[in-house]
């Protein structure tokens, strides 16, 4: 715990008294602690910890990750206070840690959680929850017993929340209200459909059946956490696909660093305009991102250099759609994207490259990237020219719409400009600026004062050119 500021340490200290205070009076010799069910429950916490520590994918383990949780609300149904507080603490205290300082997490979680699954008890508790269990030939108390189990998933997140937000406060000063503000909405609804499975397996526990038909209830749960966790490990790895060869790009043309994140954002805007479906709109945001790797192809002198490109620069630089094809061929998730980095630069007259492709044979996805990547290449600032402000850029590519642009892509992007705006920030990023985390808050709106420049609003002569597309 040495590398623990002392504030953070303090933090855990404290709750490592307060966890053991809650413990206390299971020690009493008269303790009502119905101490097989609370060794069977450990067990599983236990069991759950390991098999998490086994994930051979280097994240959770899908049971840890779920299968959790029902079992600690299930103590907590179960179980007084203090026997809860055992369970949550063993339980926690074999699971995966991700991030140094590895014995100070690992205390803290033993600690939060065993406070956090006492407060869940005791909520329980003064509402009656468990006279509704049943058992002893009494059937369970239906729907009253919801009640009840809806409070202690209520109090189990609000005190891991506030618990979560203290040691951030003391580790990162992070303000407590934020971290609340943050944390608790996203964890209410788990925790709610956890309480319920945790209330399933309570209610069989003490039915004639036994514990052995309380686990039932935990394998399906086991299973849906096993999907969620190969769905998200997936998309992680999606991820980190795409940040690596975008960042490949970045560092290899400075001139248009943050270019690709903002193609994808303002692709992403076009493609909810149009209503397309979740998949096809994430689809759309990779191809946004990843239309330039094609520029990993093209000589670093070409895409760096300062004057005008020679006819033969500029014939090579038009083959970096083909290379980024070649590139993302083997990549099976990007499927529709793969087409839009190979034809962003295809026209609707026919005039485009890399094979002259006009009208509606431009794929899709193709004619929607095409439009974000002109917006973005002439709202942004570039080493050889000032930006345009937005309406400016918006007027060029109605001009260019129907020879150049699918006009459904411009009257898209116009539209969603107008009902979300676009940032400063987003426009104004240049090779020697900091790189903007994507996803950034487009806050500002279409009647802001746009970027000062002193042509910004004099149209092009022919069709729109930039000549680092």
């Amino acid at each position: 715990m040495s590398g623990t500021p002392a504030a953070a340490r303090a933090c855990i200290l404290a709750a490592v008294l307060c966890a053991i205070w809650c413990t206390l009076p299971a020690y009493a010799p008269d303790a009502p602690v119905p101490w097989g069910t609370a060794v069977l429950l450990a067990a599983l916490g236990l069991g759950c910890g390991a098999v998490g520590r086994r994930s051979p994918s280097g994240g959770p383990g899908p049971v840890a990750a779920g299968a959790f949780l029902p079992i600690l609300l299930a103590a907590a149904f179960l179980l007084p206070p203090a026997a809860a507080a055992l369970v949550a603490a063993s339980g926690s205290l074999a699971g995966r840690v991700e991030q140094p300082p590895y014995a100070a997490r690992r205390i803290w979680r033993a600690a939060q959680l065993a406070l956090t699954c006492a407060a869940a008890s005791w909520a329980y508790a003064v509402l009656g929850g468990p006279a509704t269990l049943g058992g002893g030939g009494a059937a369970p108390d239906f729907p009253r017993a919801l009640l009840p189990a809806c409070a202690a998933a209520l109090a189990f997140s609000l005190v891991l929340t506030a618990l979560d937000a203290v040691v951030l406060a003391a580790a990162e000063r992070r303000p407590v209200l934020r971290s609340v503000y943050e944390l608790l909405p996203p964890a209410l609804g788990p925790h709610l459909v956890h309480a319920l499975a945790g209330l399933m397996t309570a209610v069989l526990w003490r039915s004639p059946y036994g514990p052995l038909s309380a686990l039932l209830v935990l394998l399906p749960m086991y299973l849906s956490c096993w999907v969620f966790a190969q769905y998200h490990r997936e998309r992680s790895a999606h991820r980190a696909t795409i940040r690596a060869l975008v960042h490949a790009v970045d560092i290899k043309d400075t001139y248009t660093r943050g270019h690709s994140e903002r193609v994808g954002r303002a692709s992403v805007l076009i493609a909810r305009e149009l209503g397309m479906d979740d998949r096809r709109v994430e689809g759309l945001r990779f191809a946004g991102i990843l239309h330039d790797i094609g520029k990993l192809g093209v000589p670093t002198r070409v895409l760096r250099k300062d004057g005008p490109l020679t006819p033969e620069e500029r014939r090579v630089m038009e083959l970096h759609p083909e290379y980024g094809h070649e590139i993302v061929r083997g990549i099976g998730f990007l499927d529709e994207a793969r087409d839009a980095i190979l034809h962003h630069h295809e026209r609707l007259d026919g005039s485009g490259y890399p094979y002259g492709l006009s009208g509606s044979r431009i794929p899709e996805f193709a004619r929607v990237v095409a439009v974000a990547d002109a917006f973005d290449a002439m709202t942004s600032t570039r080493s050889y020219r000032r930006a345009r402000p937005v309406p400016a850029a918006l007027a060029e590519l109605k001009r260019c719409a129907g020879s150049q642009f699918d006009p459904q892509m411009v009257g898209a992007l116009d539209r969603a400009l107008r009902r979300h705006g676009w940032s400063a920030a987003d426009t104004a990023v240049t090779a020697d600026e900091p790189r903007e985390p994507f996803g950034a808050a487009t806050g500002l709106r279409q009647d802001t004062p746009p970027i000062p420049h002193a042509r910004s609003a004099a149209p092009l002569s022919g069709p729109f050119r930039d000549r680092r597309r």
